[in-house]
Order: C-alpha cells, then sequence, then structure tokens
C-alpha cells in the first residue's frame, strides 16, 4: 500500500527536485552548524589570547613604570648631590687660604717670565702677571686641572719653582 503510493511519487520529477532540494538544504545546514561551532570555538580561543596579551601587557607595563619610577628618584638623588657637590666645591673654593694661594701661584709664575724678559721691570711685570693670571685662570678651568687634582706633584711642579732656584738666579744678577 504504501509503496503504490511511492511508487509513482518517486517517478515524478517534482519528488526528485524536492529530494535533491531537501538533501543539498540539510548538508548547507550541517556545514552551517558545524561553521558556527568552530567560529564560536575560535572566538572563545581569540578571546583567551587576547585575555592572556592583556595580563602580559599589564605586567610589562607595572615592570616598566616601576623601573621609570626608580630612574626618576635615583635621578633626582643625583640632581640633589650633584647640587650638593657644587655647593661645597664653592665653600671649598671660597675658604681661607685657597687664594692667597692662588695669588702665590700667580706671583711665583709672575716672577718667573719677568726673570726671562727682565729689560723693564714695571711694564714686564704688569704683563707677567697678568699672563701668570691668565695662564692660572685656564688652569683652574681645563685639562690642567684635572691633571693637577689627580696628580698634584705634575700641576704644582711647573707653577711653584723652588726657593733654591730663586735665590741662585737673584745672585747671578
Amino acid at each position: 500500500m504504501i509503496t503504490d503510493y511511492l511508487q509513482p511519487a518517486l517517478q515524478s520529477p517534482f519528488v526528485w527536485g524536492l529530494a535533491l532540494g531537501l538533501l543539498i538544504a540539510g548538508f548547507l545546514w550541517k556545514s552551517g552548524f558545524t561553521a558556527r561551532r568552530h567560529v564560536t570555538a575560535e572566538i572563545r580561543r581569540v578571546q583567551g589570547e587576547l585575555r592572556e596579551l592583556q595580563g602580559h601587557l599589564n605586567t610589562q607595563l607595572k615592570i616598566n613604570a616601576s623601573g621609570n619610577e626608580v630612574l626618576h628618584t635615583e635621578l633626582e638623588a643625583l640632581r640633589r648631590q650633584n647640587e650638593n657637590l657644587r655647593v661645597n666645591l664653592a665653600a671649598l673654593q671660597q675658604k681661607p687660604g685657597r687664594a692667597e694661594q692662588r695669588l702665590l701661584q700667580i706671583h711665583e709664575a709672575a716672577i718667573r717670565a719677568l726673570r726671562e724678559q727682565a729689560p723693564g721691570f714695571a711694564a714686564a711685570w704688569e704683563k707677567a702677571f697678568r699672563q701668570a693670571e691668565g695662564d692660572i685662570e685656564a688652569a683652574d678651568t681645563g685639562l690642567k686641572k684635572l691633571i693637577r687634582r689627580v696628580i698634584p706633584s705634575l700641576g704644582n711642579s711647573a707653577a711653584t719653582p723652588t726657593q733654591s732656584t730663586f735665590v741662585v738666579n737673584e745672585e747671578q744678577d
């Protein structure tokens, strides 16, 4: 009985077209369902990676922020230390005796220069004094100052003649 109705229906092109259409629709539905499931799993995976990357980024930013904080505090400490050293240096240069030592160095250099160029004492003395003062000023600001600080005997030996040399030179005049 069912076969009686089924056989003429199976021979009808409409039924074959309907069955073929339903088969294609079922295949597309299953394919869409599977694709949706894969897309949902991929979205979950990407969201997990995003959370993990955000966690790494937050950790990195915290590390950088703490490093910058340490650098800023160290920089401020170095600035304060630099200012203290500058003030101490200025105070040390103003101590009694420093100016006299400097003036003594200038006089010694001027006397040495005067002995070399002795034709007219007053003019030669002033010229030598100014030249020696300029030399000492230059020595206080550059490489000579560094050498004088690192190796004091080297810096002072050229600037301070011994008394015996002075006495011998006076006896020759």
